[in-house]
């Protein structure tokens, strides 16, 4: 059986890179350098890298606008 989360909300209010990987579909180590593009909406936590849900969704969008 796959924990493949199938909508926005099932996913949590804070994502990591993992998540932001399965989303966009591509590898973590992609998503960490996505994670450092400038205008990414980025939350530093120490040495924690961290996004909510509802900021990557909204730039996602930008993206693609």
């Amino acid at each position: 059986m796959s924990n493949k989360v199938t909508n926005v909300e099932g996913y949590p209010l804070v994502l990591t890179a993992t998540h932001i990987a399965e989303i966009i579909g591509v590898s973590k180590r992609v998503a960490y350098e996505i994670m450092e593009k400038s205008g990414f909406p980025l939350i530093r936590i120490g040495r924690c890298k961290r996004v909510t849900r509802e900021a990557l969704f909204r730039w996602l969008n930008e993206q693609y606008s």
